[in-house]
């Protein structure tokens, strides 16, 4: 059935699917007839939605109706079911119905289960979390492919140091990257990538090392670099989080007595072992209950900006107390 379903968190991924879906089917001379996008504001934004993709398409190409943001997976009247029930098995050949949203469906109800029972694509489109280095470094590799960018493997993981999860931001990057070496059939190396990709995640990574250490002015002057670069505060956190629940997984299971670093690589979530290592070196001078103790505090300051709080001064406040728990205080 030509249906499509895409939700997630990484907003400029699905534009580009959206992008790509508009592009394979419609005809750019008869778009304004059949093509319609639909806001969940919009009064039986769904009803109307069905009604229009029922109706056969003119001239060259497809008929697309684009419900964005929709709200059919988390929430669907009994009018609304009954209709999704009645439409979807008939819809024609080429006329395509798109469904967009940040949150994921809700496999109980029964408009996810039809909708998945006939979609032609499901499709999640997650950010990658921030210390899931080899996702990054992956998704920078095919970002280069898709945009010919030539890149040395270290440029790459430079990058991805850079930009982390950033999606838009990557692309950005890239096409940056692209006007720079389009003269030049040579990869571009460590120090070219240095000069011209802004860096923002790895400064959060550093960060996380600062407070790690305990190092309450390296930590302090960190998160004013980040907060000047216009880093989201929530994203900050993200990053810190995902990296002191790794750290704290790796030392959970060296206390066990494990040695293996496939075992403990499975058990933290990390997807290269050969990281292990270095991670044990890391967390060397802090006990499981240091590690225990800053995730809490961790999850309060995320709490705190959600219900918007001041980004730098709550920050400046939690940095100064997570240090004091690295340095044993």
């Amino acid at each position: 059935m030509p249906i499509y379903v895409y939700w997630g968190e990484d907003d400029f991924a699905i534009e580009k699917a959206v992008a790509v879906l508009c592009d394979r089917v419609l005809d750019p001379l008869w778009t304004s007839f059949n093509y319609t996008s639909l806001l969940p504001d919009q009064a039986d934004a769904v009803i109307q939605g069905l009604n229009e993709v029922m109706t056969p398409s003119f001239g060259a190409g497809g008929r697309l109706v684009w419900l964005v943001n929709t709200t059919l997976s988390q929430h669907c009247p009994d009018n609304v079911l009954a209709e999704l029930t009645r439409t979807l098995p008939v819809i024609p050949d080429n006329s395509f119905l798109l469904l967009t949203s940040r949150n994921k469906p809700d496999e109980r109800l029964k408009a996810t289960k039809l909708l998945k029972q006939y979609a032609t694509e499901f499709r999640e489109f997650p950010l990658i979390p921030p210390w899931k280095t080899e996702l990054l470094v992956q998704a920078v590799h095919q970002a280069a492919h898709s945009t010919g960018v030539k890149l040395t493997a270290k440029a790459m993981e430079v990058i991805a140091e850079s930009v982390g999860n950033d999606t838009r931001l990557l692309y950005n990057e890239m096409e940056k990257l692209r006007l720079y070496g389009a003269a030049s059939n040579q990869p571009l190396d460590v120090d070219t990538v240095t000069k011209l990709v802004r860096n923002t995640t790895q400064n959060s990574l550093q960060l996380a090392a600062a407070i790690r250490n305990g190092d309450t002015a390296k930590a302090l002057a960190t998160l004013s670099d980040l907060i000047n670069a216009a880093e989201p505060g929530l994203r900050i956190v993200a990053t810190l989080i995902g990296q002191f629940r790794t750290w704290l997984w790796v030392k959970i299971m060296m206390e066990s007595g494990e040695r293996n670093p496939q075992e403990i690589a499975k058990a933290a979530e990390i997807g290269n072992p050969k990281r292990i290592y270095f991670l044990q070196q890391e967390v060397k001078s802090l006990s499981v209950q240091q590690l225990t103790s800053i995730l809490p505090l961790l999850l309060d300051l995320e709490v705190s900006l959600k219900q918007g709080y001041s980004d730098m001064t709550t920050l400046q406040m939690k940095v100064i107390e997570l240090c004091q728990v690295s340095q044993g205080n």
